[in-house]
């Protein structure tokens, strides 16, 4: 067989994101006798014959940690090239378990926060910087970032001012991710409501991102843009902005996404809207089947309040996106 034309098939990989109720990860470091030593990574290991990724995370978790799964959700899959070998590392959010964690193998172990340059080399979560971070594990460092609800805005029905009292009760109970969304608003009068919302937001360290609109997301100092699915079809390269969304109704739009190395993607409708009561809707299990395998965090939309939030995780959602359910009172 000719080698230039071979194809190898990836190597297989479970690996967990452990995660507690503070929002602080672990990390572990690879052993001197392994490839790649004294490299930070997500612990976890190659998928043996037969097992599914599920099957492979609690066993890597059992034989490296010494701990029992016990809630695990399905998240997101990464494709890396190393020189030696090409793997697919299929993530899980694991966020109960049972045992404490003990180095079976001999590994460092490191707490971290998202977005947070200290690190913690005990079980204790003592601040220090660890470093060299395996490579393939870098994004989802950023995709830790996201929180788990993302907000669009509606001022076309509570009114500028009804929508920046309820904004601010809602940074107030910790929404930390919007969507400045409103279609029909003249330019002139968006371009103002963007700076006050930015301005109140950046007071409570939440990101907005202007949907559509890269010109005006620049012009105000946003922090990113969200791209209508024909907007993601038009695109050629990311846009040059801190934080891309997309919102996608079908598998080829969430691969594009990926593709692009966006950030994060809006996947819907999961159920009959208000605004589009008759229009085809996904469901839980279409919904899932087009979430899995997908490179970059999910978002579930579509007529769901925060109740689903669970189910959206058991379906491998990063989290819902809400417009009406999330400016209630």
């Amino acid at each position: 067989m000719n080698n230039s034309i071979k194809k190898t098939k990836p190597v297989e990989v479970a690996a967990a994101v452990l995660q507690c109720p503070d929002g602080s990860f672990l990390l572990a470091q690879r052993p001197p006798n392994k490839i790649w030593p004294g490299y930070w990574e997500f612990p976890g290991g190659k998928i043996e014959l037969g097992e599914t990724p599920r099957h492979a995370l609690v066993r890597e978790l059992r034989e490296e940690l010494g701990i029992e799964v016990e809630t695990a959700y399905p998240w997101v899959t990464r494709v890396f090239t190393y020189p030696h070998a090409t793997v697919r590392l299929n993530f899980f959010r694991v966020t109960e378990w049972l045992g404490e964690l003990h180095p079976r193998e001999g590994q460092r172990f490191a707490w971290q926060r998202p977005a947070a340059p200290t690190l913690s080399t005990s079980l204790e979560k003592e601040q220090v910087l660890v470093s060299p971070m395996l490579p393939a594990n870098i994004p989802i460092l950023r995709a830790l970032e996201l929180p788990s609800l993302y907000a669009v805005s509606n001022v076309a029905e509570l009114g500028i001012e009804e929508f920046m009292r309820r904004l601010e009760g809602a940074l107030n109970n910790g929404l930390r991710l919007i969507q400045l969304r409103e279609k029909n608003m003249p330019r002139a009068r968006m371009r103002t409501l963007s700076q006050r919302v930015l301005e109140l937001a950046h007071a409570y360290d939440a990101k907005i991102l202007v949907n559509d609109d890269v010109e005006l997301a620049r012009e105000i100092g946003a922090d990113g843009v969200h791209l209508s699915s024909v907007q993601l079809a038009a695109c050629c390269t990311r846009p040059d902005l801190p934080w891309c969304g997309a919102s996608c109704h079908n598998a080829e739009e969430l691969h594009r996404a990926g593709d692009l190395g966006l950030d994060f993607a809006v996947l819907g409708t999961v159920f009959p809207t208000r605004s589009h009561p008759g229009a085809a809707h996904l469901g839980w299990e279409a919904f899932g089947k087009i979430a899995a395998g997908s490179a970059i965090p999910v978002y579930a939309l579509g007529g769901l309040s925060r109740d689903d939030m669970g189910e959206a995780w058991r379906r491998g959602a990063h989290g819902i996106a809400l417009l009406r359910q999330a400016w209630g009172g």
